[in-house]
């Protein structure tokens, strides 16, 4: 097939969940002899790279606002996608509930179109009133503009069926499973491996820096709070998280590719605090990394933690908690490794690539086998040029 994937700020992945998604998603495609183009604005990107690990990147401008970054590049991305790309693209995956408005163009030239809807974006306290009704809108939206859309969580996906009567797709976020220490990379940060507590996110009010921050102020420790991540739009709301006294807060900043890995797979246990989205992935990732999470309670974090970790309802009880398990080593390495099991058999980026690569050849109207010597990966084709010795007991799926 030849996918393209739009709505993210591009990759490799350097800023969040979406790109990291396009990243993981678009490689794996490639290396199963897709042809995936990975569309990424300029002001993200670095060098002149042209190609990522068998994935085509086309680098277009955008306008750097808060509220046209990410639609305006998409539009600009379809434009290019349907009159200046050479050939034909199969399908089209866009990112972004946000972007729904422009999928139906690709469909009046013929091209599917299959919309990641995320979280409730909507609910994010840094949008104004225009932008939350633009947010509802594009729910809307995305429920009959593009061919089809995908949810990455049950939640998410009950929401739509619920309110819109949109039956869509669930495929959620995935992880790798490892966890190594690296004492010499973590000696860059002045960090001792389990010897400290890990915060990840973008710095926003609904990802609660601010309560994990209030609630380590009362915990009985030397160990440093680690907070890793930032928001481009953000500043006065990070300025007032550093403005903290306790001097076990340790703000990183944005930290990427293997640095991150290091502080995910070193850290002593990692808290989770964000209330709005889907599956959130530095969450999984935490777990994929051996981490024992802390995770407060909302509908979508019970739905990815399950029973590999510890649930808090608030600060008070956060501080409670991380003194639980700061007093309790023992109780660490059980959980560690519920965690690491849970991302293996639900989080696994190739049984999510499967899925996707399902999903796509479906909206293309390709038939789909599985080989029947059990190796990974499907094969795809048109139903004229599928080799007879496949044999119809190896077809897993037909999707016209």
């Amino acid at each position: 097939m030849k996918i393209a994937i739009l709505g993210t700020r591009g990759i490799p992945g350097n800023y969040g969940g979406f790109e990291t998604f396009a990243e993981q998603l678009g490689t794996r495609l490639a290396r199963r002899g897709h042809e995936v183009t990975v569309y990424c604005r300029r002001h993200y990107s670095t060098g002149d790279a042209r190609v990522y690990k068998g994935v085509r990147l086309v680098i277009l401008p955008t306008i750097r606002h808060k509220y046209f970054d990410t639609v305006v590049h998409t539009l600009f991305s379809v434009i290019h996608a349907l009159f200046f790309q050479t050939g034909r693209f199969d399908v089209i995956l866009i990112c972004n509930a946000a972007n729904s408005i422009f999928s139906f163009i690709p469909r009046l030239f013929g091209i599917p179109t299959l919309v990641n809807v995320d979280g409730l974006e909507r609910k994010r306290k840094k949008w104004n009133w225009i932008g939350r009704t633009y947010y509802l809108l594009s729910e809307w939206l995305s429920t009959f503009l593009p061919t089809a859309i995908v949810t990455d969580a049950q939640v998410i996906r009950d929401y739509y069926a619920t309110r819109y009567r949109k039956e869509s797709s669930m495929i959620a976020y995935g992880a790798e499973v490892d966890r190594q220490a690296d004492p010499e990379r973590l000696s860059q940060y002045g960090l001792v491996s389990n010897q400290y507590v890990l915060y990840v996110s973008r710095l926003e009010p609904e990802n609660n820096a601010h309560l994990v921050i209030d609630a380590y102020r009362d915990v009985k420790t030397d160990w440093p709070l680690v907070i890793v991540g930032g928001a481009p739009y953000a500043e006065d709301y990070i300025a007032r998280l550093k403005s903290t006294s306790d001097r076990r807060v340790r703000f990183l900043g944005f930290v990427f590719g293997e640095d991150y890995r290091v502080l995910q797979q070193n850290a002593y246990c990692y808290v989770h605090a964000t209330e709005v989205g889907g599956t959130h992935p530095a969450l999984i990732e935490a777990m994929g990394a051996g981490n024992c999470a802390l995770t407060l309670r909302t509908p979508e974090n019970l739905e990815v933690i399950g029973d590999a970790g510890l649930i808090y309802d608030s600060g008070a009880d956060l501080t409670i908690q991380l003194q639980r398990v700061l007093d309790h080593p023992e109780m660490i390495s059980e959980y560690r490794r519920r965690a690491m099991t849970r991302v293996i058999r639900h989080y696994n980026w190739e049984q999510i690539t499967d899925q996707y690569e399902l999903l796509l050849a479906g909206l293309c109207g390709h038939q789909v086998v599985r080989q029947a010597n059990g190796t990974n990966g499907l094969i795809i084709a048109d139903a004229a040029d599928l080799p007879q010795s496949l044999g119809e007991q190896s077809r897993t799926r037909v999707v016209r």
